[in-house]
């Protein structure tokens, strides 16, 4: 007979929630960074990070049975994971989107059930108000949202400069370049690189002071502009990360035309993404970032690498394929 069915899996995943905000005020509480410093003991720990006796040992101890924290001879410390991406003073910290998805998208994830019946956001602009709007006229919050970005595609980012020819071209310009996460690390890593990224005007000053980090200013420029109004920059290569996924079928194509337009023959398109797996049963991180965007935006989704293939081929490209990253990320190649 066959054994009966057990519901520990229905239990972890409804539940799941403990997990992630348990997580998301780890890095709130800055405990990574803390103990990227040095191995701590959970009354120092404690201390340090400003807790109350009552519950600070269970969550540590909760950090360990996760797996993201780890413990020995009464010491705590972090896994290799953790340390190298949420420590904030490693560059390839990516805790920035874990802040922004305790600060805000935490609280809006509640109304799922609302946004699958009416196919509205639930966010801000269910309450009258204009994220992006806000968003872009706040130099402080920009940086912190433009970070998180960085946070969310600094592994895809590090896996591109790494997986593409960047031997065979000599420009190259990111769309939507939000930070700068992906060109300066493509340019760290190909010293015959030149280009820049190509955001709305906002962006121009968070993008330069992190290029200038990286001692890449002479290479490495802004240009201004809105990709639906205006023409993009020619390069031998271009990409688009987590952009597509913002707009619906119609201004997906549309952008897609015009980084066509803008290649010279033999130029490539990037487009990473966490993209759904073509039998849209196993990414279920892709599949979540699509629900993600019926939480944030009107006409957002996400896809998978046969769809964007289909729509770079009626764009015009010669040749496309899919190469997978890291972790959910994906990118989709295609060449003019």
């Amino acid at each position: 007979m066959s054994p009966q069915p057990s519901p520990s899996n229905i239990m972890q995943l409804g539940m799941a929630f403990w997990g992630s905000k348990t997580l998301l005020s780890a890095v709130e509480l800055d405990v990574f960074s803390e103990l990227a410093r040095q191995p701590l003991d959970a009354d120092t720990l404690r201390e340090r990070l400003g807790l109350h006796k009552r519950s600070a040992r269970d969550f540590f101890d909760s950090l360990v049975a996760l797996g993201m924290l780890e413990r020995q001879d009464g010491q705590y410390s972090n896994t290799a994971e953790t340390d190298l991406y949420l420590d904030k003073a490693k560059t390839s910290y990516i805790g920035g989107f874990l802040e922004m998805a305790n600060a805000r998208l935490y609280r809006y994830w509640g109304s799922l059930t609302e946004g699958l019946r009416t196919g509205l956001p639930q966010n801000e602009t269910k309450e009258g108000g204009d994220f992006f709007g806000k968003l872009y006229s706040d130099p402080d919050k920009l940086k912190g949202f433009l970070q998180s970005m960085t946070g969310i595609s600094m592994g895809g980012n590090l896996a591109i400069a790494k997986k593409f020819p960047w031997e065979e071209y000599k420009t190259y310009f990111d769309i939507g370049a939000a930070q700068g996460g992906l060109v300066s690390q493509v340019a760290l890593a190909h010293p015959h690189i030149s280009g820049g990224g190509f955001d709305l005007p906002p962006t121009g000053p968070v993008f330069e002071e992190y290029i200038r980090s990286f001692g890449l200013s002479e290479r490495l420029r802004f240009i201004s502009g809105d990709f639906f109004k205006n023409p993009l920059p020619n390069a031998d290569v271009l990409s688009m990360g987590h952009i597509l996924h913002d707009w619906n079928l119609e201004e997906k194509k549309q952008l897609i035309a015009k980084a066509y337009e803008a290649l010279p023959n033999n130029g490539a398109l990037i487009i990473f993404e966490t993209l759904i797996d073509d039998d849209r049963r196993t990414n279920a991180f892709g599949l979540l970032m699509s629900l993600n965007m019926l939480i944030e935006l009107p006409g957002g989704f996400d896809y998978s690498g046969a769809d964007c293939t289909g729509w770079l081929r009626e764009a015009g490209f010669r040749e496309t394929r899919v190469e997978h990253l890291i972790g959910p990320d994906s990118m989709v190649i295609g060449i003019k």
